[in-house]
């Protein structure tokens, strides 16, 4: 294992539009031994199997929040990509669809797009 490697244990790199419940992806991306995760963390990972066999959904539910604290209590993920949408309107467009859904990167519906008149 390289310096670099050295210091990124543990550290999850996930670039996924996987389905799933919170319970699927914690196990899928945060799990010691997932597909996208390098190393783990043993409380995190018994917390994860314990709400696997919690019949309880108010239990389960709060296992599930508290491993998601951990998990950014730990700093286990980095945000080291971000998409960059790149968006253009013409003179003849009054109010384009881009920023009418807050924290949506796409444009509104094309019904929503306001045109200038003649």
């Amino acid at each position: 294992m390289g310096l670099l490697a050295s210091l990124l244990v543990p550290f999850i790199y996930s670039l996924s539009g996987a389905f799933g419940n919170t319970a699927i992806r914690l196990e899928t991306f945060v799990a010691s031994g997932a597909i996208y995760a390098y190393g783990g963390y043993p409380d995190i990972d018994g917390l994860l199997r314990e709400q696997a066999a919690e019949l309880d959904r108010k239990r389960r539910e709060a296992m599930l929040h508290r491993i998601q604290q951990l998990v950014h209590d730990k700093a286990m993920y980095a945000p080291i990509w971000e998409l960059g949408f790149i968006h253009a309107q013409g003179p003849w467009v009054a109010e384009s669809g881009l920023g009418l859904i807050t924290g949506w990167a796409f444009s509104a519906p094309y019904e929503d797009v306001k045109l200038r008149g003649k």
